[in-house]
């Protein structure tokens, strides 16, 4: 549904978008992160024939974005990062503007009143935008991008300055778009793409490190082990048990666990898993082992994980130079 081939953006000297490609299928909902000035706006605004590329190719639905651009376009509904909103319309007169606009053939009425109540805003219709919350005009935005019922969502940073309530409000309405539409979800909040993405593609300095399925992408990183241990035992002696095992690298008591255990949480080094030593150990001094969970990587360190990688292959020279 979405196929980005090879793309490059320059500015002069600079390189904000460094020969990417990446293609989304139909259905899916993809999280497009990293972190500020990475090239995430950049991206959409050329896959969205907002701005031409250097080089490159995008492609909606087969149709190339530069070459033939009112087909890709008429399957495409943008969100930018700030809502192309008119603040002196109604909501109601704002909606027929757009309809207009992309010369939608679909019935009028029937046509707005779905999207209104697919996005909840039918009780503000009648307002003027500039008197509706952040939260509200943001609605509005998506509003106007699902008129004509294009097949493909582009949202950019579509949660930036709403409130803890309102991004929880964003983020359902997405995932229930994403049951009829392919989205594309630009964003540098981690917990969005946890929350709402089946994909997560991560890009920084203008290229991608990270392409996978969002279960899959702790595979992505090599490391440490951690687990959650609740274990029955004096905490001191416990602690210092467990730090003379051969490949945990940390130990941290955490609290009281179950059936008066204490929690601890335990690391160990690269490659090495310790959980037949753990045993054995604790078997020796008699202490009980109430439960052991393995803790896996949060999308967090995922993410802080594969940006040091790409900074790390940077000559420091070439970054200050960005």
């Amino acid at each position: 549904m979405i196929k980005i081939d090879h793309l490059v953006k320059r500015f002069g000297d600079k390189v904000a978008v460094d020969d990417i490609s990446f293609t989304v299928e139909k259905g899916e909902i993809v999280g497009f992160l990293g972190p500020n000035g990475a090239g995430k706006s950049t991206t959409m605004n050329m896959l969205t024939g907002y701005l031409s590329s250097t080089s490159g190719r995008a492609y909606i639905d087969g149709a190339e974005i530069l070459e033939d651009p009112i087909k890709a376009k008429k399957d495409i509904g943008f969100l930018p990062e700030l809502p192309p909103l008119y603040l002196d319309m109604t909501v109601n007169e704002y909606l027929d503007f757009v309809y207009d606009l992309k010369k939608c053939t679909l019935n009028r009425k029937k046509h707005l009143d779905e999207i209104c109540e697919v996005v909840r805003i039918t009780d503000v219709r009648k307002r003027l935008i500039k008197h509706l919350s952040k939260g509200y005009r943001q609605r509005v935005g998506i509003a106007q991008a699902l008129v004509g019922n294009p097949k493909v969502l582009i949202f950019d940073e579509p949660t930036v300055g709403l409130d803890p309530k309102q991004i929880i409000e964003i983020r359902s309405l997405i995932s229930t778009l994403g049951r009829d539409h392919t989205v594309i979800l630009s964003t540098h909040i981690l917990s969005e793409a946890q929350a709402v993405c089946d994909r997560i593609i991560i890009i920084n300095e203008g290229r991608i490190v990270a392409d996978e399925k969002r279960e899959n992408l702790t595979n992505l990183i090599k490391g440490e082990r951690r687990y959650s241990v609740d274990i029955c035992g004096p905490e001191k002696e416990v602690a210092s048990e467990l730090k003379k095992i051969n490949g945990i690298s940390k130990v941290e008591a955490e609290g009281r666990g179950d059936l008066d255990s204490v929690r601890f949480t335990v690391e160990s080094e690269p490659g090495v898993d310790i959980r037949k030593s753990l045993f054995y150990s604790l078997s020796r001094n008699s202490w009980p082992l109430i439960s052991i969970e393995p803790l896996g990587a949060t999308l967090e360190d995922i993410f802080i994980s594969l940006v040091d990688k790409k900074d790390a292959k940077t000559p420091s020279r070439q970054r200050n130079a960005r």
